[in-house]
C-alpha cells in the first residue's frame, strides 16, 4: 500500500464509514465512523509520502514504532493513542490494514473487538460455543458473526480461537489455522478430550453465561 486511493478503499471498506476533508485542504482526508463521526483514518502527504495517522492501543503504539522505523508517534496528535505510518513501501500491506482495523475497532468498539475479548476470557482447558461467545460479547444472535470474526484472528497466540466450538461441540472445518485436525490436536495439549472430532460439552463447556 502506497497510495492515498488505497488507503481511503480500504477505510471505506468498514462498516458505517465515510470520508471527510473538515479542513478546507485537499491534502487532508479523513475516513470516519457514522455511529460517532470520529475519524479513525486520517490521510496526508508529507516529505514526499502519504501518511496516516491511525489510532493504537498504548501497548501496541509502541510494539509497531519498534518493529518500523517508518511507524512513528502521531503527528499532530496524542503521542500515546495514535501513529503515523509512512507509506514509504517499507511496511507489508497485511500489517497497514491491521493497524487500520485496529483503529477503526478503537473508534467504533466494534462488534469484532468484543468478540475478540470474549474469546480471550476462555479458559484453557475449557471450550465455547459460539453462541455463547456472541451472548459474551453483547448479542446472542451474531453466532455467525463471530465465526466471520474468528475465521480473520489477527493473533491467535492471544485470541484462542481453538477454543470456540458448534452447539454440538464440533470442531470448525474450516478452522484457518490448519483445519479440524489441528483446533483439535490444541485443544488436546490443553487437556481437552476429543471423540469422533467433537467435544463433550458437559465436561468441557466453559460455565460463564450458560
Amino acid at each position: 500500500m502506497r497510495t492515498r486511493e488505497e488507503a481511503l478503499k480500504y477505510g471505506l471498506s468498514f462498516p458505517d464509514t465515510y470520508q471527510d476533508a473538515p479542513f478546507h485542504d485537499d491534502n487532508w482526508q479523513l475516513v470516519r465512523y457514522k455511529g460517532n463521526k470520529k475519524a479513525f483514518l486520517w490521510t496526508y502527504e508529507k516529505d514526499g509520502f502519504m501518511n496516516l495517522n491511525l489510532k493504537v492501543d498504548p501497548d501496541n503504539a509502541y510494539y509497531w514504532r519498534r518493529i518500523y522505523k517508518s511507524v512513528i508517534p502521531g503527528y499532530h496528535q496524542n503521542k500515546d493513542h495514535w501513529n503515523t505510518v509512512i507509506l514509504d513501501g517499507s511496511i507489508p500491506e497485511k500489517d497497514i490494514k491491521l493497524m487500520i482495523a485496529e483503529s477503526y475497532d478503537l473508534i467504533s468498539y466494534s462488534p469484532t473487538k468484543r468478540i475478540y475479548e470474549a474469546v480471550k476470557l476462555i479458559p484453557k482447558g475449557k471450550v465455547a460455543t459460539y453462541g455463547q461467545v456472541a451472548a459474551i460479547a453483547g448479542d446472542k444472535n451474531m453466532a455467525r458473526a463471530v465465526g466471520n470474526a474468528l475465521h480473520k484472528n489477527p493473533d491467535p497466540t492471544t485470541i484462542p480461537c481453538h477454543r470456540v466450538v458448534n452447539a454440538k461441540g464440533e470442531m470448525a472445518g474450516q478452522y484457518v489455522f490448519g483445519g479440524a485436525w489441528k483446533q483439535a490436536e490444541i485443544l488436546e495439549s490443553e487437556g481437552v478430550h476429543i471423540e469422533d472430532n467433537k467435544v463433550d460439552l458437559k465436561q468441557y463447556q466453559w460455565d460463564f453465561f450458560l
